[in-house]
This record gives C-alpha cells, structure tokens and sequence, in this order.
C-alpha cells in the first residue's frame, strides 16, 4: 500500500478530487479501489509545484487504503537522464512516501506501445506521414481556420504498417515520417487534429539504450500508461484538459480498460518560477550554484535549505485542490516551516558579526558551566552546557555607540542581560586608533545576576545571545533571501527578462561568524534556531575544519500578520 514511511499522517482535506472519488466508491465503478500514479518526466528536478502533486497522489492513496505509483514518462531521450530519475526517486521519499516494490516506467511498456499503434493501424486509424514538421503546423491551422488534412493520410494499411515497421527498424532518418492519428482536421479541438503518435529520433534511452530508434508522443503515451497499470483516477494539472478528449479517443478505439481523468489546478508560488526550461536556464548559466541550490524552488534545494517534509505537506494540504488557477503566497510556506521548526528546532546561540566584549571584573581563569534549554516548546529536548568566561562575543549590531533613548541593546552606561548568563554594563569603547574602527569593548558584570536576574527588582529590557571567545568555534554562514525581487519575475511590460529581476543580495555569506562549541558535532539534517537570527541547519558543503550553515527562514513571520489582518 502506498503511503508514508513515518508514523506522521496526512490530515485528510476536502475537495472536489475526493468527492468524485467518494462517489465512484458508492457505485463501487472500480470494485472498490483507488489507485493513483505520480508520473514525473525525468528531465529535470522537481520542484514545490509537483510536490503538491505528490501528496496530492500518495496522500489520496494513503487515505483511501488504494496504492499510488511513482512512474517515470521517459519518452523523450533527448532530455531525460539517469541523475534525474535519482533525484526524483530521492525527493519522492524524503517527503515520507512510499510506492511499493517497484519503479515504474513509460519504456517498460514501448513494445506494447507498438502493438497498440499496430491495431489502429490496421483499424484505419492511423497512418504515416511524410510531411515535415513545419509543413504538419502549417497543415494543421488555427483556432479560428481549420485544418488541411495531409496528402499522406489515405495511405493503404498495408503501405502504412510497412512504413511503421521500417521506422522501428531505423531505415529513415530523424524528422523524415511520423506516425499520426486519423481524427478530424476540422475539429475545434487542435489536439484532436491528427496528432503525432511516434516521431523518429536516433537517440540513446537511459534505460533502453539503441533497442529504439521510435518514441511514442507523451499524449499517445499518457493514457495507456494508465491504462495498462489500471489506474483509477488519473489526476492531472489543468492544461491537460484539453488533452481528455484524445487520451479518451485512444482508448475507446482500441477498446481498452479506460481510467478517469481529472484535472486540478496546478500550484503557483510568488517570488519564484516554476518552469523547468527557466530552471534548467538558471542552473545553465550559473545564476545559482546547482538544482539543489538554497534558492531554488526544487525539492532539493528545498531540503538543502533546510525545509522539513512535514513542513511541505502541511503547506501542500492548506495550498488546498481547485479547479481554478491561483498563486500562494510565499508566506504562507515559510510560515508552515516555522511552525513545524519552532517545535524540533533545538536552541542554540550563533553570533554572525562578532565584536569582543571583555568583562573586565570576571576573573582571567574563570571559566563556568551554564545550563541552557533546548527547546522551550518541548519539554522532552532537555538542556545543554553552554561556557561562560571573561571574554564574550556578541552582534556588532547590539551595541551603538550613540544610541536613542529607545535602544534597548548595549551602548556606553547602559545594562543589558546576557542570555541564561549575567547582566553586563558598558563601561569603555576600545578604538583603533588609524581607523576609529571599534575594536572592542569593556564591561562589567553583577555576580548577583546569575541566571539572567536578580532580587532588587531592577528591570532590564535587553537581552543579548552571545558566544565564549575561549570556547566560540568558526563557521561560514549563509544569508538566503527570495531569488528573485519582483513578486511576479516573469511579468515584465517593459521587455525585461525573469534573469534581470534576479536578486543580488540573494545570497550573503558571512565566512567569521562564531558559534557553540556543541555545534561541531552537527550533522546534515539537523536543525537549530540560531536565537534571533532565525533557523539554521548545516550544509553539505561542511568539512570537518569548516562549518557552513544556511539560514532556512528568519524569524520573521509575514504570514501571521496577514492572516491578523484577515481576520480583523
């Protein structure tokens, strides 16, 4: 049974997909089953859209106690590739999903393909053409002029099967016949006006290597597919509707098992493209450093940002299913990651621009074990020691020299708490002296204030996260902001390209940031709030002298404002 590979659930949501299904189970019209597929193209990685599609499929599966089947339509060899299909195989299970015993193929099923095109063949139903592919679009007109039906189209079946045959056996050159559909050139529907079944491309198949020289068109492909697998419900993105009527014009006329089709909208998302040929175009041009780069909308790069899967289904099942095209928000997604990392996130104190404070009434020698909380919102995560000695790092951006009345950080006369430590007092600012470059600073500390209070009731407003000089360990800190800086790249009035509305402060790296010694034994996949930066995981750029971490999402929340003003 198709499902997820952990004990976490999919919560069940209500759509149109499911109440077809509902109904389909009533008048038990599949005996009683529910089987769906998730069939991806491997020419390149996915990304967040088709990770609706997946717990769309999967979770469909899971609830209904059917089966979902992962399914590569790898007709095209000019574009596909083994690294893809990895990928996919990777990002399929990261999410939590599970497709049974095997992977599945379009190319498992290229030789009943064939025999399929064979019986229309022979129905009279289709026929092979020698027009190019200009001349078959100029042919096969517009929406507003029908089109002109080929001289090639009344071959004899028998001219026509030993066309086929010779094509299958390599005897004509690439682009030289097709093999297309006998429908109706007149049709409303250009799909329906004889289509491309088979084209000939001499190209080597990852997996079928020179055994072809013929491919199958993904619509001659797509419905048998499901068909032979027995699928149930075929859910699709909405340009395929257009498709149905052909898909179900193959089926009936050879006379075999139909699944039912159905077509929901696909997902948009702000700040981002979505297109594999952009992406693909990105990667390319070096724009960004890979597929599985941090800003990216790919699965991968996703999961290297340091996004959870749970994270990802929750944003997927309240995106919801519609039948009309729309766009996410952003905010939404990110505000689904910090629910779900607040909750796992472990605790711990970075500082990304260090300056030196030098508590000078704290003994030299003196080093002390403090004990810290790693998650305030899970008991069960237990604590930590965290080093405390007479010299600290915190923020450049927590002190001001000349600070406002309202500046509840440190500055010259001014108290401050040290996070689970002590309160400080800015006594001294060290300068360079060629400069004027703020070198260091000089305070005090209260001994009574142990623990980040005291009894005399004095209030102190700031509190600072802050790192042990002594014991701080280097990292390479990442910054990642949107990809791009216009909400929508791609929607340009003035002639402007998606590539110029790249953001260049899309990514900042900060190489002398200093951060827990606990730190040193992070592993990739796991997670930290960096306090009052946001949340942080390690990069598998990492080396054990050289730790990299990106930053996942501030803790910023727009999302939470949005839905406050919603409901106002």
């Amino acid at each position: 049974m198709a499902g997820i590979m952990n004990d976490n659930e999919i919560k069940p949501s209500t759509n149109f997909i499911r109440t077809i299904i509902d109904d389909d189970l009533k008048t038990n019209k599949y005996q009683g089953r529910v089987h769906t597929r998730f069939p991806p193209e491997p020419n390149g990685y996915l990304h967040i859209g088709h990770a609706k599609s997946i717990c769309l499929n999967f979770g469909i599966a899971l609830d209904y106690n059917g089966k979902c089947n992962l399914r590569f339509d790898d007709t095209n060899p000019v574009k596909e590739e083994d690294e893809y299909v990895n990928s996919i195989i990777e990002d399929v299970r990261w999410l939590g999903f599970d497709w049974g015993p095997m992977v599945l193929y379009a190319s498992d099923y290229f030789e009943q393909m064939y025999e399929y095109a064979v019986q229309l063949i022979k129905k009279g139903k289709a026929y092979v053409d020698d027009l190019t592919a200009d001349e078959i679009r100029e042919y096969r007109g517009t929406l507003k002029m029908p089109g002109k039906e080929s001289p090639y189209r009344d071959r004899s079946m028998e001219d026509n099967l030993d066309l086929f045959e010779k094509m299958r056996s390599g005897e004509f050159p690439d682009g030289s016949r097709v093999l297309r559909a006998k429908i109706d050139m007149k049709s409303g529907n250009l799909n329906m006006r004889d289509p491309v079944m088979y084209r000939i491309l001499h190209s080597t198949h990852h997996r079928t290597g020179d055994k072809w020289c013929i491919y199958p068109m993904y619509d001659w492909a797509h419905g048998l597919e499901d068909s032979i697998e027995g699928i149930t419900h075929s859910i699709c993105t909405l340009e395929f509707e257009d498709h149905r009527p052909l898909y179900d014009w193959y089926l009936d006329e050879l006379d075999i098992y139909h699944p039912q089709q159905i077509e929901f909208a696909r997902l948009n998302l702000n700040y981002t493209v979505m297109s594999k040929r952009k992406l693909l175009q990105l990667v390319k041009e070096k724009h960004v450093s890979g597929w599985d780069d941090p800003r990216m909308p790919t699965i991968s790069g996703m999961r290297r940002r340091g996004y959870t899967p749970e994270a990802i289904r929750e944003f997927a099942d309240r995106v919801g299913v519609a039948k009309a095209n729309s766009t996410a928000d952003i905010a939404l997604l990110e505000h689904c990651l910090r629910e779900d990392l607040n909750k796992r996130a472990k605790r711990v104190m970075a500082v990304l621009k260090p300056i030196k404070v030098i508590i000078t009434n704290y003994p030299e020698d003196k080093v002390e074990e403090l004990e810290a909380e790693n998650n305030p919102e899970d008991a069960s995560a237990g604590t930590r020691k965290i080093y405390f000695s007479r010299e600290i790092y915190i923020e450049e951006d927590d002190f001001r020299e000349d600070a406002p009345s309202k500046y509840f950080r440190l500055a010259p006369g001014k108290e401050v708490r040290l996070k689970h430590a002590y309160y400080i007092t800015c006594e001294k600012v060290i300068k360079d002296d060629k400069t004027g470059e703020i070198i260091e600073l000089h305070c005090s500390y209260d001994p009574k204030s142990k623990g980040g209070w005291t009894d005399d009731g004095r209030k102190v407003k700031g509190t600072l996260h802050w790192v042990s000089v002594q014991h701080a360990v280097k990292a390479e800190v990442r910054l990642y902001e949107h990809l791009f800086v216009k909400e929508f790249p791609e929607d340009n009035p003035d002639g402007t390209t998606f590539i110029e509305q790249i953001n260049p402060e899309s990514l900042i790296i900060l190489k002398d940031c200093m951060v827990e010694p606990g730190l040193k034994t992070a592993k990739l996949g796991d997670r930290y709030q960096f306090l009052r930066n946001g949340y942080f995981c390690l990069d598998p750029d990492s080396i054990e002298d050289k730790l990299v971490f990106n930053r996942t999402t501030s803790l910023r929340d727009s999302w939470a404002k949005i839905e406050k003003k919603l409901e106002s």
